[in-house]
């Protein structure tokens, strides 16, 4: 029982994660004919990092995998280092073995920071993440430039700005390679959808565009496949629910965290896929907030997709519905500035 779990677990992870394409072709990998690839999680101590962890763990496509956080990470290490798979775990801890977990890594996963608590904006969060993130990414530059920048620490509309324009200053910036991590929108899109529209999980596809918080995040109901008659009202409480599905967490679990579960396995569906994209797999396409010039912003979320040098295409947002014209419009002025926040406390700081 115990290794179909882990068989069902590692086959998601390495079959189709494409939010345009269901029927990506599914590829059964050997180990002797994977390339060896490095993955770094920062913050792999956390409420995400160690279920992330524990995921990446899981990957086949992970021949090493580098776990880094303030203090915590030598058990969370040993604990998944146990697991028989594939790659090498090694925690280290403290800023001064940041350059060794960094250090030729492929993938670098940035769950670090704090969670929201309750009546907590992810506003709140700023000033506490924005600070670790722009240390973290100075390391980056650092000692792995030209990694996959995979970051998820909130606010993603503030902290991928922030990301860039340190990559800026330290002269490493390669707009193809740094992500905001949006999968989670994208996921509860599908499972939402999937409930109310009665039909298997495992079949829907939706986008989600925009950013990552509140109304900047925008799910195109009017793409989902396979369609379904669902009315206006159904498609608004869908939107609003996908759009409310953190604040939704925070309050089941009472105060005593947030989506720290879903967020990993959304983590790692998108460093899998991005790992898909490095080795070469054809057609990996999933939502992710990137460098854009679809609107007038800088940054916007939309479908990507992934190959060698990272991002590949930035795809456009095909037919909206009248109802989702007006959503776009909505976020657009709350969504630039987040992004004018981080590249504001990237600059002065």
């Amino acid at each position: 029982m115990r290794t179909a779990v882990l068989r069902s677990i590692r086959s998601r992870l390495t079959s189709s994660t494409s939010s345009s394409s269901p029927h990506l072709l599914r590829r059964c990998y050997g180990t002797e004919s994977v390339p060896e690839r490095k993955v770094a999680v920062l913050g792999a101590a956390g409420g995400i990092g160690q279920p992330l962890a524990l995921l990446m763990k899981l990957n086949p496509l992970v021949s090493k995998l580098a776990l880094y956080d303030i203090a915590g990470t030598p058990g969370v290490a040993a604990d998944v280092s146990h697991i028989n798979t594939r790659s090498e775990v090694a925690g280290y801890m403290g800023e001064e073995q940041l350059r060794q977990a960094l250090e030729g890594s492929d993938v670098v996963v940035i769950p670090a920071g704090v969670p929201r608590k309750p009546g907590m904006t992810r506003d709140d969060l700023f000033n506490i993440n924005a600070g670790i993130v722009k240390s973290l990414c100075a390391a980056i530059s650092k000692y792995c430039p030209n990694a996959l920048v995979n970051m998820i620490s909130n606010p993603v509309n503030s902290t991928v700005p922030i990301a860039a324009e340190v990559f800026k200053k330290a002269g490493t910036y390669d707009e193809k390679k740094l992500f905001g991590v949006t999968t989670l929108d994208v996921v509860r899109a599908k499972t939402f959808y999937a409930g109310k529209a009665k039909v298997p999980v495992a079949d829907v596809n939706v986008p989600v565009v925009g950013g990552h918080a509140g109304i900047t995040i925008l799910p195109l109901f009017s793409q989902a496949t396979p369609k379904a008659n669902l009315s206006d009202e159904e498609i608004v409480a869908l939107t609003k629910r996908t759009q409310d599905g953190g604040t939704e967490v925070v309050e089941a679990k009472a105060g005593k965290g947030s989506a720290t579960l879903s967020m990993a396995y959304a983590g790692a569906i998108f460093a899998d896929a991005c790992l898909k994209g490095l080795n070469g797999v054809p057609d990996v396409v999933e939502c992710s907030f990137v460098q854009s010039n679809i609107t007038e912003l800088p940054f916007f979320a939309s479908k990507v997709k992934l190959g060698k040098n990272g991002v590949e295409e930035v795809m456009g947002l095909g037919p909206l519905s009248d109802y989702e014209k007006q959503g776009l419009e909505t976020l657009i002025p709350e969504l630039k500035v987040s992004i004018e926040k981080g590249i504001k406390f990237a600059n002065q700081n």
